[in-house]
């Protein structure tokens, strides 16, 4: 049985990857960490894992950790994790890091990005990047894995296939998205006040969003090329899921039938992407780790409609996924 801590064990991502633990039949909680003020039994802060889950949060001691784990999902918000990840690393775990601190390949990037130094660049350089669709054989047997954001995860599932076969610009992709509150995390905030955020629907991060150069690393990455995107967010007043309609110009004509066989050809064998012949429902994709893709043609443009789980395949479910490969498990282990 593999041994999993998760760092930071109080927020939702923490929570959604407790819950799929507890039905893995070859992984199980045995470490979860917190602050001082929030330790104490794991049902105080989660009381739906009343009877579940006997654990306590506590504060994070390596000695005990080594001990205890041969994983740990690094659920620490941004710009803290990478003062934890080399500890953990020091002390044997193979890392699962649900952050943005190893994403980014270029420290330069990272740092305009994020508006702080990087100090972990080592282990920067060094990280299995957690896509496993586009970038499974560099998952397979990592020390550390930088799990990818949500947005990026559907983006880039649903571009990838495009970008390889040189069948639309490079330079030429919009990207219009929509994701629930819990994309926010559970810290409060007033934007996300019920009667703020109750009936409401908006866009933010207008040319800002620090998900757009993680989208245009992957997919230059997969496509072998530079890849420019326009990336804008909107948040919708639903608890969970991600919602994109991506808009790209082809570099030749393709009809509808040759862009099915595309993506059947290509995702045939993957166990999480569901293909549609029309617009998927946001709703079949709560709770699960797959992502829905329909690709269609439409005048002279290709528009692709991508769906996730924000908390599931776009962070907890994941990262289970990325474990599975580490450790050698098989890939759906818990996830189907």
């Amino acid at each position: 049985m593999i041994r999993v801590a998760i760092i930071g064990a109080t927020g939702y991502t923490a929570y959604e990857a407790i819950q799929i633990l507890l039905r893995h039949p070859y992984a199980e909680a045995t470490y979860l960490t917190a602050r001082g003020d929030k330790c104490g039994p794991v049902a105080n802060i989660f009381p739906s894992l009343t009877d579940r889950l006997s654990l306590d949060l506590e504060p994070l001691d390596l000695g005990r950790l080594s001990e205890r784990a041969d994983v740990a999902f690094c659920c620490l918000p941004h710009k803290e994790s990478m003062s934890v990840v080399p500890q953990l690393l020091d002390a044997g775990l193979k890392v699962v890091d649900l952050s943005a601190d190893y994403r980014l390949h270029d420290v330069k990037l990272y740092e305009s990005v994020y508006d702080v130094p990087h100090t972990d660049a080592g282990n920067l350089s060094n990280a299995a990047f957690g896509l496993p669709e586009l970038f499974r054989d560099q998952i397979k047997g990592a020390s550390l894995v930088a799990n990818p954001g949500c947005y990026p995860t559907a983006a880039s599932l649903a571009l990838a296939p495009l970008l390889k076969e040189k069948l639309i610009s490079s330079n030429d992709i919009v990207v219009n998205a929509v994701s629930g509150v819990s994309g926010a995390g559970r810290k409060p905030k007033q934007v996300f006040h019920f009667p703020e955020m109750n009936q409401n629907y908006f866009a933010y991060g207008v040319g800002t969003h620090r998900h757009q150069p993680e989208i245009e690393q992957i997919l230059s990455d997969a496509s072998g090329e530079p890849v420019e995107i326009l990336f804008q967010p909107h948040v919708l007043n639903i608890d969970r899921g991600i919602s994109e309609s991506i808009y790209a110009k082809p570099t030749r004509e393709i009809s509808q039938a040759s862009l099915n066989d595309l993506y059947q050809e290509v995702y045939a064998d993957e166990p999480f992407v569901r293909l549609f012949t029309s617009p998927p429902l946001l709703k079949d994709v709560a709770c699960t780790n797959f992502c829905d893709i329909c690709p269609m043609v439409v005048k002279d443009k290709i528009v692709l409609f991508s769906n996730i789980d924000n908390l599931i395949k776009g962070a907890s479910g994941q990262a289970i996924q990325n474990m599975n490969l580490v450790c050698e498990l098989s890939e759906t282990s818990g996830l189907l």
